[in-house]
């Protein structure tokens, strides 16, 4: 039997908008079921996914709608700066087939 301590996933979702919030906010948390709809969603939805477990049992210990601290700028920063990287990365792909 697998240890679940494991292999069970974890899934944090962050947004941000900066004409009405000053800081990204948790916007989605889960584990296990609820973890893989997250990750589903953001498929589903062409969401750009980054892997950080340190961050996710950092983030996971916010509430729904609760804004990032200023501890976790930095790295909630990096990943909106991979995030932006990818949807860069996709724009470019896009273009050299629209020629």
């Amino acid at each position: 039997m697998k240890d679940e301590k494991y292999t069970r996933k974890e899934a944090v979702a962050i947004t941000y908008n900066p004409g009405f919030s000053d800081a990204p906010k948790v916007v989605a948390k889960g584990k296990g079921k609820i973890a893989e709809n997250i990750l589903a969603k953001a498929e589903e939805f062409n969401v750009p996914v980054q892997e950080d477990a340190s961050l996710v049992e950092l983030l996971g210990q916010l509430d729904i709608n609760q804004s990032i601290p200023e501890e976790l700028y930095q790295a909630v920063a990096e990943v909106f700066a991979y995030i932006y990287k990818i949807d860069k990365e996709k724009e470019a792909r896009v273009k050299s087939f629209d020629t």
